[in-house]
């Protein structure tokens, strides 16, 4: 038989990851990179494997992610973040699709999102694709953006059975994520060179958040998502605005120096 390696890059995770690993204990190895946090989540890692390792918590968590990737044994790759669960039916249908010796060297798996108390259908939000199953040594993150796709060495075939990410129970998280990934949307802008500008600063002050909210709320159908929904599309468009505003502070502290 095939064997399967479960990876993932954590930090400061105890409230999510005994459920996520709970839910791949099956796994013929579990590889787990830690960036050195501060509760107790090594503590309850090493309840469910030996192999855990530790560094520094980088701003690109994506290097992390790799790291882990690359410490795999297995035939077959599956990585995950601690917020997400693998359901008994999807873990039969990973079994089934490894063991068919498919010709597929990645697999897209169909994410539901938990958004302030329910699973979002609408709003572009399912079914969430992303490239998470994959053969050892064929895919990498590109580890220059937090949202990337892995980069994959040959086909990628789709899975049918969802992903459970428990992505923001509770608004409070939702912005604690939200606040990481606006910096780091910030800091990139600076490292690219761009400068601040009068049509930069309407686009992403004005424009994207509007056009933003209008094609997640009545486009993608959000509004049948109830009122999580809304604030979805509105956050959502909030994004551009809030790096926007840290890159133009980041950008006039560095030339003020």
């Amino acid at each position: 038989m095939k064997k399967i390696s479960v990876v993932l890059a954590v930090f400061n995770e105890e409230k999510n990851i005994r459920e996520c690993l709970e839910s791949v204990k099956w796994a013929d190895e579990i590889i787990v990179v830690d960036g050195t946090s501060t509760d107790k989540t090594v503590e309850i890692v090493k309840e469910f494997t030996p192999h855990v390792f530790e560094t520094d918590n980088k701003q690109i968590f994506h290097i992390n992610k790799n790291m882990a990737m690359e410490k795999a044994t297995g035939d077959w790759v599956l990585q995950l973040d601690a917020d997400e669960r693998v359901t008994k039916e999807l873990k039969d249908e990973i079994f089934q699709v490894i063991e068919s010796d498919p010709p597929y060297a990645a697999f897209y798996l169909p994410r539901k999102n938990f958004f302030l108390g329910r699973f979002l259908k609408k709003g572009g939000q399912y079914p969430d694709y992303v490239i998470r199953l994959f053969q050892r040594g064929k895919a990498h993150l590109p580890a220059k953006h937090v949202h990337e796709q892995m980069v994959v060495d040959g086909l990628v075939g789709r899975l049918s059975h969802e992903l459970i990410h428990m992505a923001d129970p509770t608004f409070e998280r939702y912005l604690m994520r939200s606040d990481r990934y606006t910096s780091l949307e910030a800091t990139l802008m600076l490292e690219k060179g761009i400068k601040p500008s009068f049509s930069l600063a309407f686009s992403s002050l004005f424009m994207k958040p509007v056009s933003t909210f209008f094609s997640l709320y009545l486009r993608h159908k959000g509004f049948q998502d109830g009122f999580p929904g809304v604030v979805f599309a509105m956050y959502s468009g909030i994004h551009y605005a809030t790096s926007y505003i840290k890159f133009w502070e980041k950008y006039n502290e560095t030339h003020r120096n």
